[in-house]
């Protein structure tokens, strides 16, 4: 069966939302993995980074571990859900059921193709780990609504919508969906049946396909 990396954007954490999309993954016939944001934890990193002048390799580190946290919390909120940091741990939790959720600081910090900029967050990461899985799909849930079917990578970046290391990270066979709020209340039916919720996004020269 086809597999998918779903990035749950920390944007979502203090929404009634976070809860909807818990339930529609941890409920996912479709092999999935979640890769969680940073949310208010990297915000702060931001604001620390500001008033104490560290280095952008140590908000790098700081920013991943901030995603480890959030990891934590959705970690927290449905039992078929487990902590996965490897491949090994992946993989090992999909063959059982289960539904990974990546805790990346033991596998992003130190890896070499990875670089340290805040231009890297956690979409580029999620889209790095979806090359390393040889996924078919990768979901970005975001709290807006502002793209459409006509968007594509490039326009999704000018607007800040994905971040600017995205595209360099985002391997050319693997599909890309984003969805927001709107998209929750549907994507409880649609896992269910192994179908990814959202908007197909556009790749060039690459027409998407459909998942399930």
């Amino acid at each position: 069966m086809k597999r998918a990396v779903v990035k749950l954007g920390g944007s979502t954490a203090n929404e009634a939302v976070l809860a909807e999309w818990i339930a529609a993954l941890a409920g996912s016939a479709l092999p999935l993995v979640i890769v969680p944001g940073g949310g208010r934890f990297a915000d702060e990193i931001r604001n620390a980074q500001k008033d104490m002048g560290f280095s952008d390799k140590a908000a790098h580190a700081m920013a991943i571990l901030a995603m480890d946290q959030l990891g934590h919390v959705i970690l927290d909120r449905d039992d078929r859900l487990v902590p996965a940091q490897s491949m090994q741990n992946i993989e090992r939790a999909l063959r059982g059921g289960k539904i990974p959720v990546w805790l990346p600081s033991f596998l992003a910090i130190p890896a070499p193709d990875i670089r340290a900029s805040w231009d890297i967050t956690s979409d580029a990461l999620a889209a790095w780990l979806a090359g390393k899985l040889g996924a078919d799909a990768l979901l970005l849930v975001k709290q807006t609504a502002a793209f459409s079917s006509g968007d594509d990578v490039a326009s999704l970046t000018v607007r800040g919508i994905v971040d600017a290391g995205f595209a360099a990270m985002l391997p050319a066979d693997v599909d890309l969906y984003l969805a927001g709020p709107r998209d929750a209340a549907t994507a409880v039916a649609l896992l269910a049946s192994g179908k990814l919720p959202g908007t197909a996004i556009y790749r060039s020269g690459t027409p998407a396909r459909k998942t399930g």
